[in-house]
Parts: C-alpha cells; sequence; structure tokens
C-alpha cells in the first residue's frame, strides 16, 4: 500500500494494528518515561531528555508493569523501530533502550495522551459517579 492509501478506518489496514500498539498503555508509559529526567512530569515545561535507560531502570520507573510484560512491550517497539535495544559486553551484560527518531516523533502524541489523562481524571470520575447513579 502506499502511504496516501492507509485507512485505519478499514478492517484490513495496517496502520490499525499499529493504532492498537500505540494505544497499549504500557507502551504509552515505557514510551514516555524514554524521556523521563525522573519527575514522572511532562508538559510544556518538562525538563526530561529522551535518554536511555536499563531494563531494570524502566521496570522500576513502571510500578506494575511485569517482567514479561515489559519484555514484549519493549521488544514489539524495537520490531516497530520505536525503541532502540544496546548490548554492552560488560559483567553483566548491560541492556540499555533508547528513543529511535520515529519514537521521538510520536512523543509529543504519547506525552500529550498521558498529561490528559492525568489532568482529566477528576473530570472522568465526576462523569463515572454521575452516570452510574442515573443507571442505578
Amino acid at each position: 500500500m502506499s502511504k496516501a492509501e492507509y485507512d485505519a478506518f478499514l478492517a484490513g489496514c495496517p496502520s490499525r494494528q499499529l493504532l492498537d500498539r500505540i494505544a497499549d498503555k504500557w507502551v504509552t508509559l515505557v514510551l514516555a518515561a524514554l524521556r523521563s529526567d525522573g519527575s514522572h512530569r511532562f508538559g510544556a515545561d518538562c525538563a526530561g531528555v529522551p535518554r536511555p535507560m536499563r531494563y531494570s531502570e524502566l521496570s522500576r520507573t513502571l510500578a506494575g508493569v511485569s517482567q514479561k510484560m515489559l519484555t514484549q512491550t519493549l521488544r514489539a517497539l524495537e520490531r516497530d523501530g520505536l525503541v532502540t535495544r544496546t548490548v554492552e559486553p560488560t559483567v553483566p551484560v548491560t541492556v540499555t533502550y533508547e528513543l529511535t527518531a520515529l519514537g521521538l516523533s510520536l512523543l509529543k502524541t504519547i506525552e500529550g495522551l498521558k498529561t490528559w489523562a492525568e489532568t482529566h481524571m477528576d473530570d472522568v470520575f465526576a462523569s463515572r459517579a454521575a452516570y452510574d447513579s442515573r443507571v442505578g
């Protein structure tokens, strides 16, 4: 398919699979973490600079992610060209993950989604409560 022919509204379009991948919560959080300066705050005044992170550091940053899920997510991101994996022959072996140019091009959108969710969570809780009280 040429670039002009991609249409995520069509069931067989590969861009739909890509949307499914980047809409995953762990993908969103891994990409955001690779931009992190440790403050876990993103937005216009973000001091974070994209930087390589070791697997263990990513695991600590992403509370609740299982080893299996983090490994699967990183492999998928590497396969899609959003993250690079670098192995350094140290004892023990050091493995780092870093955003590629393609991953960086997605970062503003990912950060925007994360920031939107954090900013509007109280509004969503209020809407859920109002809905639940109406519906029963």
